[in-house]
């Protein structure tokens, strides 16, 4: 588990890719820009019209290597996969698990906690590296208030009071994270609540981005361990919605979305002209502005990090398979309970 496969992002809407003996080779206007070997690649991840070649799909999808595709403006569109691996019998048990109201209840609650425990450590880092009065006070009191529903989600005796007292926490979260930007920053990049489909601000766009990411991950990683990730428990089931990769993604969204999007607004490698207000009052991202998101999205999962599970340090970006074998052995009975991921 020490070795972290990079995504490979291909940002160009006009690339080409092809295999080239063993490693992927990518062009621009019949020119060579970069060549990676297979072996480094965990997935690859294309934006808008790129083009690859049906031998590289196919030595892929044989490699087990994941192909997403993704609109112009970052939106989900299609993903390539190869025959269908895993072990039936976990998949058989995984609807088992799904048919269990008691199971459903147990790992909906703990999946909530692992989310609402990791959102109210942004709020309490905020807070305490807060300049401003006010911001340090309405952070610790939204941190409060997270604590409080954490109480109140171990006497939860169904899915919907769950998801209701999930649904308080992140009206709270979302409500006040902009205390947590910078206040030089925060006249372009506040946000008013969550939105989505269209983003309405800037910093909802980011964060529209940064959860396609991490939602193909999560999938990967649950596909990885032989798990259907459409059988999920806290999300209600449509079809085609991946609703276990949503549901496992929920405890990495503040660690691993929410804090890679404070730091390029924070940090400033991010501004207001690489954002684009359509008609309507949805926001966009330029080419550069999603560049610049990726990079910091990668590095920050090759950030090293304390696991209550593991003895050694290990990369934040290997943390989701980790909790995909968790969920696996919990679905197989090896485990009593799921075990959150809980960012400390």
């Amino acid at each position: 588990m020490k070795t972290l496969l990079n995504t490979l992002y291909v940002t160009s809407p006009d690339a080409y890719l092809r295999l080239d003996g063993d490693t992927i080779c990518v062009e621009l206007d019949r020119e060579k820009v970069l060549q990676v070997p297979l072996h480094h690649i965990g997935s690859v991840v294309c934006f808008g019209d790129a083009m690859l070649t049906p031998p590289l799909m196919q030595r892929c999808t044989a490699d087990g290597k994941s192909i997403a595709f993704l609109d112009r403006h970052g939106g989900f569109a299609a993903r390539v996969e190869g025959a269908v691996s895993g072990n039936v019998l976990l998949r058989l048990d995984q609807f088992a698990a799904f048919s269990s109201k008691e199971f459903q209840l147990t790992t909906s609650r703990n999946i909530v906690a692992g989310k609402v425990h990791n959102s109210r450590q942004v709020l309490m880092r905020g807070a305490r590296e807060a300049a401003d009065e006010s911001d340090k006070n309405g952070l610790s009191a939204a941190a409060e208030f997270l604590a409080a529903m954490l109480r109140k989600l171990e006497s939860a005796t169904n899915l919907d009071e769950i998801r209701g007292i999930e649904g308080e926490c992140a009206r709270t979260y979302f409500g006040t994270l902009s205390h947590v930007i910078r206040i030089d920053r925060r006249a372009h990049f506040k946000m008013n609540g969550r939105s989505r489909r269209p983003p309405l601000d800037r910093f909802n766009a980011l964060l529209s981005f940064l959860y396609t990411l991490l939602m193909i991950d999560c999938r990967a990683a649950l596909e990885a361990v032989g798990l259907d990730p459409q059988i999920g428990f806290l999300h209600a089931l449509r079809p085609g919605r991946p609703a276990l990769a949503l549901d496992l993604m929920e405890e990495f969204r503040p660690v691993l979305a929410d804090r890679v999007a404070l730091t390029v607004v924070n940090r400033g490698q991010v501004s207001a002209g690489q954002f684009e207000v359509r008609p309507g009052g949805g926001v966009l991202m330029s080419p550069e502005a999603r560049k610049e998101l990726i990079t910091t999205y990668q590095k920050r999962k090759q950030e090293e990090i304390a696991h209550g599970l593991v003895d050694d340090r290990v990369a934040l970006g290997i943390v989701p398979h980790l909790q995909a074998r968790l969920m696996a052995r919990t679905i197989r009975g090896d485990m009593d309970a799921y075990l959150p991921f809980v960012y400390r």
